[in-house]
């Protein structure tokens, strides 16, 4: 073997100078520590790699993991690697505008951030960076049902982009749920998002091996996890142990955490009937979406009640591990429905490329939910705003290599999809 040769220090200071320029790597500018950042986190798998090293290991099982073996969650990744788009070249190439109109308003990117359960898990006070983020960004922030900061609080936060997720309580003729709307309206909630693809709640057996609970009955090894995962902690210490914050009123007046916890788990229950839908299409005055659609002829019956939007889903692979991937139904879905209602997509979106590969099957958007949580485990309260910037950017030079001007474009080009589904 050769021994490297060394550099002298006149040649070090020109390198790191240039370095600090963007002058030496590919597509990076700005400050020095957005260069580091950068260089240090090219893609969503390195804040993933870096997120289960800083984070205590039952967090990052919670946020990793999906239903039985976690080959829902594998197949969903592969399936989207495997779309293939044809570029086409000889057009003038220039930065192409990324905004996009959903529901009659403008955002500044085909992307949102998708509903999710708890995320305080991987960085305590999660939703209120989030939240934060997408209003700076002005992107859709879909704020979750069993999130850990009252939606109040987060329309405060986020009052352009606000979106609201809502599981099913059928007790008391969905008293609780249609109070939760009300309140959804009242902080400034832009749409309404029904989830229907959560009839019953699947095993997750890398939860079970943690004794994940919430709120958390600390064992020895949680207690070593915590303790040597310094920053999680002190966040921890911040803003307290993750709660279900929207459903807290409804478990009883001066519920204790653990009672609101078993409250939840009574009351979230069940898959909305069409019926129902149509209840809470009646009662919201604005855009109402359905997620979780995998079949056309569903989406076909939500649009005939009044529905705006489509989210195709299977829920991230974490509650139906032989679920087909989200990608493989989306051509299929868009189809069936076509302009009748805004097409909107979920399901392993770790890239700017898998944006565009969802709008190039029929989506108008794309809604990301690990990236944003590997984010904020490796890099805290920045970590949202890191990641929307990667997306953005990768979204950009993605459409610029394929040659078209606009998001839209992308349907013109041509598109290989192997494991497309056919429906009868």
């Amino acid at each position: 073997m050769h021994e490297p040769k060394s550099v002298n220090p006149s040649m070090q200071k020109i390198m790191a100078n240039a370095s600090l320029k963007g002058g030496l790597s590919w597509g990076v500018s700005g400050s020095a520590r957005e260069i580091t950042r950068r260089r240090k986190f090219p893609t969503v798998e390195d804040l993933r790699a870096t997120a289960r090293r800083r984070v205590p290991g039952f967090s990052f099982e919670y946020v990793d993991g999906g239903a039985g073996l976690d080959r829902g969650v594998v197949r969903n990744a592969a399936a989207l690697d495997a779309v293939e788009i044809v570029a086409r070249y000889g057009r003038e190439q220039t930065d192409p505008p990324l905004d996009v109109t959903l529901f009659g308003q403008k955002y500044s990117a085909p992307l949102g951030i998708a509903p999710m359960g708890l995320p305080g898990l991987i960085w305590p006070g999660a939703e209120i960076h989030l939240a934060r983020a997408a209003q700076r960004a002005r992107i859709p922030y879909t704020a979750a049902t069993v999130g850990g900061v009252a939606i109040e609080r987060l329309g405060a936060i986020a009052p352009d982009v606000l979106w609201f997720q809502l599981y099913r309580l059928p007790d008391d003729d969905h008293a609780a749920a249609f109070d939760l709307v009300r309140r959804a309206k009242d902080a400034g909630a832009r749409v309404l998002v029904l989830t229907l693809d959560v009839p019953a709640r699947m095993k997750r057996p890398r939860e079970l091996r943690n004794g994940l609970l919430v709120p958390f009955k600390l064992s020895a090894r949680m207690i070593y996890e915590a303790a040597t995962s310094p920053a999680w902690s002190a966040a921890l210490m911040r803003h307290g142990q993750p709660t279900f914050a929207n459903l807290a009123q409804y478990a009883g007046n001066k519920a204790t955490a653990g009672e609101i916890a078993g409250f939840t788990q009574r009351e979230v229950r069940g898959a909305f009937t069409w019926d129902e839908v149509a209840r809470f299409r009646d009662a919201w005055d604005g855009p109402v979406v359905v997620k979780g659609i995998l079949h056309p002829g569903d989406a076909e019956q939500a649009v005939s009640l009044g529905i705006d939007g489509i989210q195709v889903s299977n829920h991230g692979g974490r509650h139906l591990e032989g679920a087909p991937p989200s990608i493989d139904v989306l051509p299929a879905v868009a189809a069936a429905i076509g302009d009748k209602a805004t097409v909107l997509f979920d399901g392993g979106v770790r890239s700017g490329l898998d944006v565009v590969r969802a709008l190039a099957l029929g989506a108008s958007a794309a809604l990301a939910g690990r990236a944003f949580l590997y984010a904020l485990g490796a890099l805290g309260e920045d970590g949202p705003a890191y990641v929307i910037d990667l997306l953005t950017e990768e979204i950009r030079t993605s459409l610029r290599q394929l040659g078209i001007p606009s998001p839209d474009a992308v349907r013109l080009l041509r598109v290989r999809h192997p494991g497309a589904m056919r429906f009868p």
